[in-house]
C-alpha cells in the first residue's frame, strides 16, 4: 500500500513561497514512529530559509538557514503551528 497525502498546501507568505505537504504512511517504522512523511519548506528566490522534513535516514528535523536540528514531533498541528513560528521569525533574516 502506498503513502497517501493528508495535507498539502502552497502560498505565498513573506516574500516568499511555503510548501507544506504530510503524507500518512501505510505503517510506522523506526525512524517515522508517528506513521508520517513530511516536508514544510519556507524559500525566496529559490533558497530555502526555513524547512521541516524527515528524510528517511535523519528522522524528524528542521533546517534554518544552512543550520539543521533535531525536532520533536507532537502532532500534525504543533508540526505546523512550530513551522510557521519559525518562518516568521526568521523570514526577515539576511542569510
Amino acid at each position: 500500500m502506498k503513502a497517501w497525502k493528508l495535507f498539502d498546501k502552497r502560498l505565498d507568505n513573506r516574500g516568499g513561497v511555503v510548501e507544506m505537504v504530510i503524507w500518512q504512511l501505510p505503517e510506522a517504522d523506526a525512524g517515522r514512529p508517528h506513521g508520517l512523511k513530511y516536508r514544510l519548506v519556507f524559500a525566496r528566490q529559490g533558497r530555502r530559509l526555513v524547512g521541516y522534513d524527515n528524510e528517511r535516514g535523519k528522522g524528524d528535523h528542521k533546517h534554518i538557514g544552512d543550520k539543521q536540528f533535531p525536532y520533536v514531533f507532537v502532532s500534525i498541528d504543533q508540526l505546523v503551528d512550530d513551522f510557521m513560528t519559525d518562518v516568521k521569525q526568521h523570514a526577515g533574516e539576511k542569510q
